[in-house]
């Protein structure tokens, strides 16, 4: 006969876990309130103060928040993670409205954006969707190549989401551990979690600390250096049903977390010192609000926060967040404004919430409900893959298309295009009058110079600092020359004129360029002096025929402010000593405005762009005090660049430069013959 005791054993269990489930149970109508709250500070710093509020990172802990609540429930009640189901599932939910806004602002873009921005654009979509988008800013903040955009991304908000998708591929795996580790050490789950999480927010935040104070433009995108704040809404979702403040703490702990919250974006820069130490700022003071909970106070914040109005606009605050930023930017670029004005900024804000409530009803709830892809994980992994496809598939059409146009220009450039030919002398144009300007907008990322291969062989560099910066053509056996070029990225683009004659005369080109750094013997600037000390070993090492650099650096609009590169006589006398000429360029103009965009906006009154070159550069090239130094030969081409003593946005059918300062391959190579004249008349 079974004892009482055994009968009552199991019920006794059952009664325990219900109890540990419910601790994490129950809707939370103040935290669904604070969701909105935080997304409208976003909103509201955007739109009136083109700040970051410290909003998106208190989202951020409150989705973990969430998350963290649903799988403590299936650990405590014994049920099946099912991760597949659930990564499926979350999905499912997530892509719909992200997919909307992600065409949606490409339509926008299609009508009124720049064509120079729309590859960067489609890019940038393709990684929205796909969740890699705080990625690609991050490495286009560290890109010293990247276009010289002065208005934000309008995808630029899908950073945070982004990394919210990836926390959600990787949060479900923590608890799967959780669950190996409880079910073979029998442990509860909850200890588990916290030493897991515990030990996820401390390397985190020393992690994100580290790297705000060394690389914070990187830092700010880098989902391990955002971990921490996720953690720390699974440790508040941990801690919060053993907290129980009384009634007047409730009411303090939530006003003053709220107070604190609202403040933070105005009293620091948020942008300019997240996501280190100081963001625990916003999210603490969340946490307050968050521990506060249910005060049962008619004084309580939560009495406004789980009220009927904030609850409706916290289930729309997914859809405020995705909407609100693509409307502002596309008001800016219409507007060509750094920021929106008092009666715009409210119509834009207005507009918002309106399409956000829209767009929550007609399409998140019904996608939520619809129950035909819930039945089986295929028809799950369906209707994402379908989601995904509404983006990648036209993405893919439309940049096929313009590469397709491009190829065809390409074809017929050399009679409609002709670039630097047109100086000549009896030049006649025989090419198709309304030909497009080349490069077209879609091709501008293909415009630096490079060379094809890494250096090796002999020419591999000893020196650790140059092999990164260290590129070559194919090796020539037996090259009439050997020619090394040496400098930043505007001795990079003269190399667009270099490369054609090189390989008509088989030289061997190799280039070591360091991005902002000119090539002297004591560069201006500590970060430069490393780098340039490797590449003149480098260049000992090798002891090439010649060296071509760059002799001057032209200021931004400031023809007195034109000079030597400083330390370059120098360098002259140095390897001039060692038998190699030394040919220095002189630098081009730099601008306070886009030739290009400024060519494209005017269209056939482009003229309205050019500047004289006396506003640009010094009257004499200041290179020239070294002339008839043993070794040294000074080229000018401001002539080419600069025709007639105008700098024009377009010479030839083609554009001279494709950014404020940087000239485009396409027109570089059509100097080539110029510039093969000149270096025979000197005998190089």
């Amino acid at each position: 006969m079974t004892s009482l005791r055994e009968h009552d054993a199991p019920a006794a269990v059952d009664a325990s876990a219900a109890r540990r489930v419910a601790r994490y149970s129950g809707f939370r109508p103040e935290v669904q309130g604070l969701r909105f709250v935080a997304v409208l500070l976003v909103v509201l710093y955007h739109v009136f103060l083109d700040r970051v509020s410290g909003g998106v990172d208190i989202f951020l802990l409150i989705s973990a928040f969430f998350l963290t609540l649903s799988f403590v429930r299936k650990l405590e009640a014994g049920r099946p993670l099912a991760l597949g189901r659930y990564w499926l599932h979350v999905f499912k939910r997530l892509l719909p409205l992200a997919v909307l806004t992600v065409l949606g602002t490409l339509v926008l873009a299609w009508w009124f954006f720049p064509e120079t921005r729309i590859d960067r654009i489609r890019t940038e979509a393709l990684a929205s969707v796909f969740y890699v988008e705080n990625w690609a800013l991050a490495l286009a903040e560290v890109d010293y190549y990247a276009a010289d955009d002065s208005t934000a991304s309008p995808f630029q908000h899908f950073w945070s989401l982004s990394v919210q998708g990836q926390v959600f591929l990787l949060w479900p795996l923590l608890f799967g551990v959780a669950w190996l580790v409880c079910r073979r050490g029998r442990w509860a789950p909850v200890p588990v979690l916290a030493v897991l999480f515990g030990g996820l927010f401390a390397g985190s935040l020393a992690w994100s600390v580290y790297t705000t104070a060394t690389n914070q433009a990187f830092a700010y995108f880098d989902t391990r250096a955002r971990l921490w704040e996720f953690a720390l809404g699974s440790l508040l979702a941990l801690a919060v049903p053993y907290l129980n403040p009384p009634r007047l703490a409730r009411v303090v702990l939530g006003w003053a977390g709220m107070l604190s919250m609202v403040s933070v974006g105005v009293l620091i820069n948020v942008q300019g010192a997240f996501p280190g130490w100081i963001a625990l700022w916003p999210l603490l003071s969340a946490a307050a609000v968050i521990v506060a909970g249910r005060s049962g106070s008619a004084w309580g914040v939560d009495r406004v926060l789980a009220s009927r109005p904030l609850v409706r606009l916290g289930d729309a605050s997914y859809a405020l967040y995705l909407v609100h930023w693509p409307l502002l930017i596309t008001y800016l670029v219409l507007r060509d404004r750094p920021v929106a004005g008092p009666r715009s900024g409210v119509v834009i804000i207005v507009v918002s919430l309106l399409l956000a409530v829209l767009a929550t009803k007609l399409v998140e709830r019904p996608f939520q409900r619809w129950e035909w892809p819930e039945r089986t994980r295929a028809r799950l992994a369906a209707s994402v893959a379908v989601s995904l496809a509404l983006v990648a598939v036209p993405v893919a059409l439309w940049g096929a298309v313009d590469q397709r146009r491009a190829d065809l220009l390409a074809e017929e450039a050399l009679r409609n295009n002709p670039g630097a030919a047109v100086l000549e002398p009896g030049f006649e144009f025989a090419g198709d009058p309304q030909a497009p300007a080349l490069p077209l907008p879609s091709a501008l990322g293909e415009e630096w110079v490079g060379l094809p291969e890494p250096c090796s062989g002999e020419y591999a560099p000893e020196q650790e600092a140059v092999v990164e910066f260290c590129r070559q053509l194919p090796a020539v056996e037996d090259p009439e020359r050997t020619v090394v070029v040496v400098g930043n990225s505007h001795m990079e683009q003269f190399m667009g004129a270099v490369i054609p004659i090189a390989e008509k005369y088989d030289w061997q080109l190799i280039a070591v360029l360091q991005p902002g750094c000119p090539f002297a013997i004591h560069p201006e600037g500590h970060d430069c002096r490393p780098g340039n000390d490797a590449a003149l070993a480098y260049v000992e090492q090798v002891a090439p025929d010649a060296v071509m650099t760059t002799s001057t650096y032209a200021a931004r609009m400031d023809p007195a402010g034109e000079t030597v590169v400083g330390g370059f006589p120098e360098l002259v006398d140095r390897l001039a000593d060692q038998g190699i000429d030394v040919i220095g360029f002189r630098d081009n103009p730099r601008f306070d405005v886009n030739p290009y965009d400024c060519a494209q906006r005017h269209g056939e009154d482009a003229d309205r762009c050019q500047v004289p070159v006396d506003r640009v550069l010094a009257p004499v090239n200041p290179a020239d005090v070294l002339r008839g130094e043993p070794g040294f030969t000074s080229l000018d081409l401001t002539d080419l660049i600069c025709p007639e003593g105008l700098c024009r946005p377009v010479v030839g059918n083609v554009h001279v430069f494709f950014d404020p300062h940087h000239l485009s391959w396409a027109y570089t190579r059509t100097m080539a013959p110029a510039l093969e004249e000149r270096l025979t008349a000197a005998r190089l």
